[in-house]
């Protein structure tokens, strides 16, 4: 039996399909009551992976847990070492983790306090363990849509800044292979897109599949960290706009894990406009 978190989220949609089709038994954790469109071979469980005490429940007689902090806790929560005990006692063998490529880019920075706490406590806990690093994912487009819908137009920072952006169905294939398959135990996996592309280019990729002109406003450091202010945690945001507007070099590498992981290339941001383009319209 699998565990996911984050059940309802842009990887865990496409994880929990993925497993039940292979055969496994999946059970699809979210904070929310039954979510639609579930398939055969997964149950839902309402729980919190910020509560160990509700998911310790869920995790007995689980053989793989795969850990997706969401929102809030990315900044704060209870320790780390509370949902790894829990999992221990539950007999759960291999846990996924997803962290976040700045973990290792920028190992001092605050805004990532809590993943490096949490890829700590997967290392040391005892099941085999794997740890998925990506980059800046496709996905975060969707923060514009609305404002594509209503006014074909798109305010972002730092227009010009070039970043690699990982298809969140790449991660979750590579989690699904971690998951279910040997090889994965004790590796560390940096997963990002296939080359940089800049917001501005993002925006003309959808304005394309969309027939139709999308603009491009670009806005200030202030204004965008007032507009992340609304969805982020403070001690996030800061680190946020670092990657976005100064990245460091290893943050602009073109990581081959993908490649490595799934025996493919990682899907270009364009293939994940084209499978949302609904969003958009």
């Amino acid at each position: 039996m699998i565990v996911v978190t984050g059940a309802t989220g842009n990887i865990g949609q496409t994880l929990v399909p993925l497993l039940a089709g292979a055969g496994e038994e999946v059970v699809a954790v979210s904070r929310q009551p039954h979510p639609a469109g579930l398939p055969a071979g997964a149950r839902h469980a309402r729980a919190d992976v910020g509560d160990a005490a509700s998911m310790s429940p869920v995790l007995d007689g689980a053989d793989a847990f795969f850990i997706l902090l969401g929102g809030e806790l990315n900044g704060h929560g209870e320790s780390p070492q509370a949902l790894l005990d829990a999992a221990v006692a539950a007999g759960v063998k291999r846990v996924v983790l997803l962290s976040s490529q700045v973990g290792a880019t920028r190992p001092e920075a605050r805004s990532h306090t809590r993943l490096r706490a949490f890829e700590a406590a997967v290392r040391a806990a005892g099941p085999d363990f794997t740890v998925l690093r990506p980059g800046g994912f496709a996905s975060n487009a969707f923060a514009w849509a609305e404002s594509v819908r209503t006014r074909r137009t798109v305010f972002a920072p730092f227009g010009d800044v070039a970043l690699p952006v990982v298809d969140p169905a790449d991660i979750a294939a590579v989690a699904a292979a971690a998951l279910s398959e040997d090889g994965h135990a004790g590796r560390t996996y940096e997963l990002t897109g296939p080359g940089l592309i800049s917001p501005r280019r993002q925006v003309a990729v959808i304005a394309e599949a969309l027939g139709e002109e999308v603009a491009f406003v670009e806005l200030s450091r202030e204004e965008a960290h007032s507009h992340l202010a609304r969805f982020m945690p403070e001690e996030v945001i800061g680190g946020t706009l670092d990657v976005l507007g100064i990245p460091l070099p290893a943050e602009l590498a073109i990581s081959p894990d993908v490649e490595n992981v799934l025996h493919r290339p990682a899907r270009p941001f364009g293939e994940w406009v084209a499978r949302n383009l609904p969003a958009f319209r």
